[in-house]
């Protein structure tokens, strides 16, 4: 096999998009952890609950919106019913599937660490960017997600803030 290797343009891109996955995680988790003592999937998973209807969804279906393994999604929902902020029971249409419900308590976790967390993505992220910037990274986020998700099982989540 030939490689056609990264030239310097490509390679600084790159290294430059590492950088900011390699970082990214850490700062949002940090600041979650520190105001809300949640990590930051701990917060992904209790947003998507906290948007769905009545709550619920099923551990499949979020684990599908997360982009996690069920393993590691139930245990996180594990930990977070130990906590009080979400609860499991069997899903009335299908009984060998299991829903997960964000709980009241659940849903004042997420209204309570939401400023934090929008403060966090917005100085870190969204601030240091123009308008026209913004706009090319959705772009370039669409055209990336279509190699990543080429049967766009995913489109509907991460496009369901697309303007109409």
């Amino acid at each position: 096999m030939n490689t056609e290797y990264l030239d310097r343009d490509q390679l600084a891109a790159w290294v430059r998009l590492v950088a900011i996955l390699e970082l990214l995680p850490g700062v949002l988790d940090t600041q979650l952890r520190r105001d809300a003592q949640l990590t930051h999937f701990d917060y992904y998973v209790l947003a998507m609950l906290s948007e769905a209807p009545g709550r619920v969804l099923r551990m499949t279906a979020l684990a599908q919106q997360t982009g996690a393994t069920l393993a590691r999604l139930s245990h996180v929902v594990q930990r977070l019913e130990t906590r009080g902020l979400v609860e499991r029971f069997p899903c009335p249409e299908d009984k060998r599937a299991t829903n997960a419900r964000l709980t009241d308590a659940g849903r004042q976790k997420v209204q309570d660490s939401a400023p934090g967390h929008v403060a966090t993505v917005r100085h870190y992220v969204i601030d240091a960017l123009t308008p026209e910037q913004i706009t090319h990274l959705t772009s370039i986020g669409d055209a990336v997600l279509n190699r990543l998700d080429p049967d766009g099982d995913r489109v509907a989540f991460y496009r369901r803030y697309d303007a109409p």
